[in-house]
């Protein structure tokens, strides 16, 4: 068991890196929501699934195959940007019919808002499963994937860097998210937007006073973690190539565990947990199984509930850099 960790060490940790970064941008959309308005916007996770759709029509009305190079790279580009206007617009929308009237009623439970979520998720899920897979892309709701091996095949070309090999797809998910991650730093924490976020969420009725439009910035933020949210599924869609109705489901529960991994409401936490979990998740393959993977994943959120549920960082979004 212990060589099998050693022998695949570097495999898993560019595995890990790489899955750990479509966590980090789907975990971006839970902190940024719980940040400003302090919920948690379950039907996040169908947004990506959502984008994962959009990707897959993408990369067909493209017809492509057989990318490599840098002809891949614009198909990703493409791709994450078809991804994010519809996920970005599909998450304003969410917005505006799932939890602003529950504001404008002045309802200020959780539960209700919480209620709202998941009735949100089940209804996107569901909508899919029965009109989009079934009607658009003529798959039976039982049969639930959509490969597209036939339609996308990639190179595989390989990366040496020392001893290390990096196929070009991995490399291009790391690079990616990473490079969104730092836009968003640098948005929410430089622009006049982002000093609205950061003040709404530090305090709203104090925020309102010196002029913030609430109802903009929440339908910002809910635009900004959707197009994070599409750009993951784009990257999601070039790793597995398959997508699903309820692809959201799973990946959702591990993102909103990274996301309290490293602080929920902490953008910089949401990298280091999604990161760390991909990680954990990986090696917990190498000495356990793949079968121990998701095991692995939901004990370390388990952990960090018990022992530091403020996450890796702890601090919320409301404190960022001014």
């Amino acid at each position: 068991m212990l060589d099998d960790f050693i022998n695949q060490f570097w495999p898993s940790t560019i595995d890990g890196l790489a899955l750990g970064a479509i966590y980090a941008l789907l975990a971006l959309g839970y902190t940024m929501v719980y940040g400003v308005l302090r919920l948690i916007n379950f039907a996040h996770a169908d947004i990506f699934m959502v984008g994962t759709f959009a990707a897959l029509w993408t990369v067909r009305s493209l017809g492509v195959s057989d990318v490599g190079g840098f002809a891949l790279v614009g198909v990703v580009l493409l791709t994450a940007v078809v991804a994010g206007l519809v996920t970005g617009g599909g998450a304003m929308l969410l917005e505006v019919v799932a939890y602003r009237p529950l504001r404008k009623r002045g309802v200020s439970s959780y539960l209700a808002a919480l209620i709202s979520a998941i009735g949100a998720s089940i209804f996107i899920q569901q909508l899919f499963a029965t009109v989009v897979v079934h009607r658009v892309f003529g798959t039976s709701k039982e049969g639930g994937k959509l490969p597209v091996d036939e339609h996308f095949k990639k190179l595989t070309d390989v990366v040496d860097i020392g001893p290390i090999q990096i196929s070009n797809d991995k490399l291009i998910i790391f690079l990616g998210a990473v490079l969104m991650m730092i836009a968003l730093d640098q948005f929410v924490n430089r622009t006049k937007l982002g000093r609205g976020i950061r003040s709404t969420a530090q305090d709203p009725e104090t925020a309102v006073l010196m002029g913030v439009n609430i109802n903009r910035v929440v339908s910002m933020t809910f635009l900004v973690g959707g197009v994070m949210a599409g750009v993951a599924a784009a990257l999601y869609f070039l790793r597995f190539e398959q997508t699903n109705y309820f692809v959201g489901f799973l990946l959702g529960i591990k993102a909103f565990t990274a996301a309290v991994l490293g602080g929920i409401g902490n953008i910089r936490g949401a990298l280091a947990g999604g990161f760390v979990l991909g990680l954990l998740e990986m090696y917990g393959s190498s000495l356990f199984g793949s079968q121990w993977r998701d095991v692995v994943a939901f004990s370390v959120l388990i952990l960090v509930l018990m022992f530091r549920p403020t996450g890796i960082l702890g601090e919320s979004l409301q404190r960022a850099r001014a």
